[in-house]
């Protein structure tokens, strides 16, 4: 029996999936603990659900997806209007060198991928489905660039993705806080601890009240940077590369909002209603992502799964323990750093800022790494590894 669904019931069906993964990781503490997202919960049950009767040749499942591209579009382009070069530039020295610590990870993240697929015997395209696509860009870009894959002959690869984004969102969770407790502790970094001005991140936070009234204008201002994105993708388009749909949005978004908060006129870009409006956008995508998946073609592939994901643990553990700490200052920001780092690394910056809750619930706060942690890995994390997972993919 095949089941079609169209673009409204696989909204329906989504919005039905994140609702039970909401229930459950209320009342499971193990998926409220780690951040689990809710459409990773609900998707991967009724994943399971089409997998089962697919197997047993019940019913065979097929989903309209159109809304899904709509909605990865919309929370990249809200990911996009966080690009504020005021706080980018307040960040420094430290912001400088930790965006270039997180660019080595990407490349290196990939570059693991890429050579151990090859000792494999496997597509090195397949490969990419481990390295920095599901690590540093989590579910949102493991979504989106799933399908790019699945254009150049690489069946399952959006399945793949995302197995890889869910693995890495737990890791990351598992391993960051006790990686930043042991430098704490070990290396007795409370001495170094110094007050900070956080005056910054108070002048940021105010322009992300939320006021009701505004929802509308910033829906508006979502579609404008949509819109406006389009003509940057055509022009990017004709370098050659191959580019995922949202890049466009992102940069202008960005251009946007710069514009904005260097013309001191009287135009305000809403953030905090912005911010709402991705998220929303991201669960719905997340859940559309999740549904569709494919779990069995997985199964021929279970093993060089293991052995690539888990050299991307080793990886992620001994560049922030050995490499990071070091670079970063030796320091209690540092450590904390070193945890948030292992959360946006290998998951999302939402398990980042928990290892960081975490730590500082038990030591004290890290103003530094408050700041560098959501700029760099919800922000210009996303662009920089768009570009390198561009390049890695056309050279390939």
């Amino acid at each position: 029996m095949n089941i079609h669904l169209d673009m409204y019931q696989t909204l329906a069906v989504a919005v039905l999936v994140l609702m039970l993964g909401s229930f459950l990781r209320k009342r499971i503490h193990f998926l409220e603990k780690f951040c689990i997202p809710a459409p990773v919960i609900g998707g991967l049950l009724f994943a399971i659900f089409t997998c089962i009767c697919y197997s047993t040749g019940v019913a065979e499942f097929s989903f309209d997806d159109t809304l899904r591209e709509v909605c990865m579009v919309f929370f990249f382009t809200s990911v996009g209007f966080q690009a504020n070069l005021k706080v980018l530039k307040s960040g420094g020295k430290s912001m400088a060198v930790f965006l270039g610590l997180v660019i080595t990870l990407i490349i290196t993240q990939n570059f693991l991928a890429v050579g151990l697929s090859k000792l494999l015997g496997l597509n090195p395209l397949i490969g990419m489905c481990t390295g920095s696509i599901p690590m540093v860009g989590g579910h949102g870009t493991a979504g989106a660039f799933g399908p790019v894959l699945e254009d150049f002959n690489i069946h399952g690869a959006t399945t793949i993705c995302t197995a890889a984004a869910t693995f890495g969102l737990i890791t990351g969770s598992l391993i960051g806080g006790p990686l930043g407790k042991r430098l704490v502790e070990k290396k007795n970094l409370l001495s170094t601890v110094a007050s900070e001005d956080d005056s910054l991140l108070v002048e940021d936070e105010k322009k992300h009240e939320r006021h009701t009234n505004m929802y509308a204008s910033a829906v508006f201002q979502l579609i404008l940077a949509i819109g406006l994105g389009t003509i940057f993708s055509y022009f990017l388009t004709k370098t050659g590369l191959t580019f995922p749909i949202y890049i466009g949005a992102m940069l202008a978004a960005a251009l946007i909002r710069n514009i904005v908060e260097y013309s001191h006129g009287n135009a305000t870009i809403h953030m905090g209603e912005i911010n709402d409006l991705g998220g929303i956008s991201l669960s719905l995508f997340l859940g559309m992502a999740m549904i569709t998946l494919k779990l069995w073609e997985l199964a021929s592939l279970a093993l060089p799964l293991i052995i690539l994901l888990s050299s991307q643990v080793i990886l992620i553990a001994v560049f922030t323990y050995f490499i990071e700490f070091n670079i970063m200052g030796r320091d209690y920001d540092a450590a904390v750093l070193v945890a948030g780092t292992c959360g946006f690394g290998m998951g999302a910056t939402p398990n980042a800022m928990a290892n960081m809750q975490a730590l500082c619930d038990r030591y004290v706060p890290s103003v530094k790494a408050y700041l560098l942690i959501p700029l760099v890995g919800s922000l210009f994390a996303d662009f920089i590894n768009s570009l390198v997972i561009t390049f890695f993919i056309n050279i390939l």
